[in-house]
């Protein structure tokens, strides 16, 4: 029988903080830490060696990106700890931040998505089998932003809809069943997506994403 996942939850508000912990153990995950700020975080995440830290961007000291932080933290000193943040803003400068050099095993949600517990479950368990999760609206407007940038100005409207469910870590059945096509037209965009960014298609789909988040973080205004 499999071991349920590790998670530590970083999180100031104390009702929202426990509220998850209750959520994520009914769920079956093993919820082995709580943090309320960030240095309790980085502390506790270090030392219980969690699958997963999901953590608040907005934590004391600072209430600033002190939460972010200190799971980035974590991550560099354990790179086996997938990282999921919460946030009540899009903040652009955090999902790049957060995904660094290396978008497996990382997800940046909205915090109201907490809400939607089987998503919110899903996306942890993701992280921690080293997918990529982002917030579907965070992708649109990410991608919103460089439609006039250049090369992604060379899309077409289909192949931006492509590339927006793949950043979303979807595979390519999910990215086929959202825009109700077949598989082989979505690796006829999925190829015209790579060629047009000047990428190469790699094997994995989490590479596929890192490649695009690589280049979004090097666009203009990235």
């Amino acid at each position: 029988m499999t071991a349920p996942l590790r998670v530590v939850i970083g999180e100031d508000d104390v009702l929202l903080r426990e509220g998850i912990a209750r959520l994520l153990v009914e769920a079956g995950l093993d919820v082995v830490a709580l943090a309320g700020d960030a240095e309790e975080l980085l502390r506790k995440g270090l030392a219980h060696r969690p699958a997963v830290v999901v953590a608040d961007v907005n934590m004391p000291p600072g209430h600033e990106d002190d939460g972010l932080r200190a799971a980035i933290e974590v991550r560099r000193r354990r790179p086996e700890t997938a990282v999921l943040a919460l946030s009540q803003f899009f903040d652009e400068r955090y999902a790049l931040e957060l995904i660094g050099d290396r978008a497996e095993g990382v997800g940046y949600l909205l915090k109201h998505r907490v809400g939607a517990v089987e998503t919110f479950v899903d996306a942890i368990k993701r992280v921690a089998a080293g997918g990529t999760v982002l917030d579907a609206e965070i992708v649109a407007r990410m991608l919103g932003r460089r439609q006039d940038a250049h090369p992604l100005d060379r899309l077409s409207p289909r192949e931006r809809e492509v590339l927006a469910a793949m950043a979303e870590g979807k595979s390519n059945r999910g990215i086929a069943e959202t825009l109700a096509v077949s598989p082989a037209t979505v690796e006829k965009h999925l190829r015209g997506v790579f060629y047009k960014l000047e990428l190469e298609p790699t094997p994995t789909e989490h590479r596929r994403v890192l490649a695009v988040l690589a280049y979004l973080r090097a666009s203009p205004g990235g």
